[in-house]
Order: structure tokens, then C-alpha cells, then sequence
């Protein structure tokens, strides 16, 4: 269940509060604002996201929005997918780690300053999205399915077909696809569970 506070959100992930808390604090004491999106703590100034916090199984992260602008602080940072996410970094912390607030702080102000100077890397929209044979079979099949299909936005569309291309075996690619039909008649992206925003 998506968390509607970050207060719910720290409830959610007890492993890991001591950090979260902490990691609030110092964000919190700067002029950005907290709110929830895609049910974590993201923090934002004039409505545009520039950090956020993340909690997972064996580590908890601080993720950067534009991070991949960031100059004066890099060393920290990491590409969450290489070769996939262009404008997004993380600096990730596993349990007992010591947080290094100072230096953290220093990526969020210079962060908080190139949102305010406009900075920012913009999706390539103009991607051609390639729909993989086992998705193109299913719609020649069914054709409410490939009504479907064209009423979604092109990088919906995008999402489905990658999902599909990624998998290396057969067998996943198949269980992928009848995982994905029934949500795509319903006219719903393939990640839209997470989105509560």
C-alpha cells in the first residue's frame, strides 16, 4: 500500500527510520517542500521535483531528480540504470552506514540551485518505440486489444513494448505478455500502481 505521508511512509519501512529521519531533517531545513509522490518522500521547489528519498530491502537512497547535472558533487552519485535513466542519480546508504550529512547537504543546495536556474534534462520523447513480435501477434489476434493499445500514450506504449524486448527468455516474455493484456484493454500504463500523484 502507497503511503499517503512521509510520517506513513517511515511507519512502512522501520528497517530503515533512523536514516529517513535523518535524511528529512536535513532537507527539511532547507527551502524545498515535502510532499509524496509515487508513494515516497520527494521534495520540490516550484512544484518541480528535485529530491527524493527512497527505502528498500538492503538500502535506503537519496535520489536526485537532475542528478546527472550535479558538478561540484559527483563522487557519491549513481546511475540507478545505465544506458536507461538520463537526468536521475541516487547516492545509495546500507544499514549502520554513517550518513554523511555535510556532504549531502552540499549536493542538495547545488541541486535546489540548478532547479532554480531552469537546469534540467528533458526525456527524448521522439523515441521510436518497436513493438516486439509477441505483442504484435496478441493485437493481430484480438483487435479490441489493438484498439487499445493505440488509444494509450506513445510512451505508455513505449513501457509495454520494453517490458516485453527486455526479458531474455521465451518463456518470461510470454508470462510477461499475459500479465500485460488484460492492462492494456483497461487502458492503464504498465507502472501507473505506483503513481499516486
Amino acid at each position: 500500500m502507497a503511503a499517503k505521508t512521509v510520517d506513513e511512509y517511515i511507519t512502512n519501512h522501520p528497517n530503515w527510520e533512523e536514516e529517513i529521519r535523518t535524511l528529512r531533517e536535513m532537507i527539511t531545513a532547507t527551502e524545498l517542500e515535502e510532499t509524496v509522490k509515487w508513494g515516497g518522500p520527494v521534495y520540490t521547489i516550484n512544484g518541480k521535483n528535485v529530491v527524493g528519498i527512497g527505502a528498500f530491502k538492503n538500502h535506503c537512497a537519496l535520489w536526485f531528480f537532475q542528478g546527472a547535472l550535479l558538478k561540484e558533487n559527483t563522487a557519491l552519485l549513481e546511475n540507478a540504470q545505465e544506458g536507461k535513466t538520463k537526468a536521475l542519480r541516487q547516492i545509495r546508504f546500507e544499514k549502520g552506514e554513517e550518513l554523511p550529512i555535510g556532504t549531502l547537504h552540499k549536493y542538495v543546495q547545488e541541486a535546489i540551485q540548478n532547479q532554480k536556474e531552469g537546469k534540467e534534462i528533458k526525456p527524448d520523447t521522439n523515441k521510436e518505440t518497436v513493438v516486439p513480435l509477441e505483442l504484435e501477434g496478441a493485437m493481430n489476434k484480438d483487435k479490441a486489444l489493438k484498439a487499445a493499445f493505440q488509444d494509450l500514450s506513445p510512451g505508455k506504449q513505449r513501457e509495454y513494448c520494453e517490458y516485453i524486448s527486455e526479458a531474455k527468455r521465451e518463456t518470461t516474455k510470454k508470462s510477461r505478455l499475459e500479465k500485460i493484456l488484460p492492462m492494456i484493454k483497461a487502458g492503464t500504463g504498465l507502472h501507473d500502481k505506483y503513481k499516486n500523484c
